[in-house]
């Protein structure tokens, strides 16, 4: 059975000043994946969504979204998406029911229409008895769960989400990774930019890491991990890691420092791991390669503003 791809991106370009801020970009996204968009600050991430939703016009190269070819025809395309704002946009002079209410207005629907999907739509925020409660009275989680089910009044095809559970407690994080499961196993297409690295690994189907306006990487996550670094990880600190890592010179196959702490990527870690048994003034913690370890490498240690 063939897949129907959702979104379409080829060659795309777009300058300011004197700055390539996106460089050559092709996507493809298929229907009911969760494709993840990860990059430092300043890689280009905001800049491609804004494009994809016709906010902004490309230099050079298409976009197809949903059929619609974008920018010419984004406003048809928008009618079929809802977006999830990086930073809350409710109207705080409404109410939790109003919010919706008006938001549904903006996509044809009738008041009875949004009426009749509100029930389903607190459930599944985990908001039901607070509908008529005003936004002061609701915390940043409830608020961030009410910014998503916003997005879905319209049962759209496609949900974009800038950050999803930047500022989050991790009770309320959790409650949002189970509520984006949830919409992808009924079959929805989600799109996410995240700085979080263990929600790309947790939901992502496909994911691609952005640096420089460019894609340097591509795929489902375990596979990229499993293609561009080593399988294990020991970090170790402590007083003498110089010494011991310079004693220890060949056990690791590749070694990076962050602050005072030994990032030992391994591939056999058991002679490393006897020869830590043997320096009790050094404290390592041993576990699987992950994520954020294959972004670091492919992106550099480097703070970005």
């Amino acid at each position: 059975m063939n897949t129907k791809t959702v979104l379409r991106v080829n060659g795309l370009r777009k300058r300011y000043g004197e700055r390539d801020v996106l460089d050559g970009v092709d996507l493809e996204i298929a229907q009911g994946e969760c494709f993840g968009l990860l990059g430092p600050n300043g890689a280009g991430k905001t800049t491609t969504l804004r494009l994809v939703l016709g906010q902004t016009a490309p230099d050079a190269g298409t976009i197809t979204l949903l059929e619609e070819p974008v920018p010419e025809r984004a406003r048809e395309a928008r009618q079929r998406i809802g977006v999830v704002p990086q930073f809350d946009n409710l109207d705080p002079d409404f109410t939790v029911e109003e919010n919706l209410l008006v938001y549904g207005r903006y996509f044809g629907l009738t008041q009875g229409e949004i009426a009749a999907r509100i029930p389903a739509l607190m459930a599944f925020a985990g908001l039901t008895g607070r509908e008529h409660a005003r936004l002061n009275e609701l915390s940043g989680g409830m608020k961030r769960r009410l910014t998503l089910v916003r997005a879905l009044v319209h049962d759209p095809e496609v949900v974009f989400m800038d950050e999803p559970t930047t500022g989050l407690d991790p009770q309320a994080r959790h409650l949002i990774w189970e509520r984006l499961k949830r919409l992808k196993s009924e079959g929805k297409t989600l799109i996410l930019t995240t700085h979080f690295m263990e929600e790309a690994e947790r939901l992502c189907t496909r994911l691609a890491i952005m640096d420089h306006g460019r894609i340097i990487a591509q795929g489902a996550p375990r596979e990229l991990i499993a293609e561009h670094i080593e399988a294990q990880v020991i970090e170790v600190h402590g007083p003498g890691v110089e010494a011991w890592l310079d004693a220890a010179k060949g056990m690791a196959a590749r070694v990076e420092f962050a602050g005072e702490t030994a990032f030992c990527y391994v591939i056999n870690e058991q002679p490393l791991l006897e020869s830590l048994r043997a320096q009790p003034q050094l404290v390592y913690l041993h576990r699987p390669a992950n994520l954020e370890d294959l972004f670091l490498k492919l992106t550099g240690r480097d703070l970005r503003d």
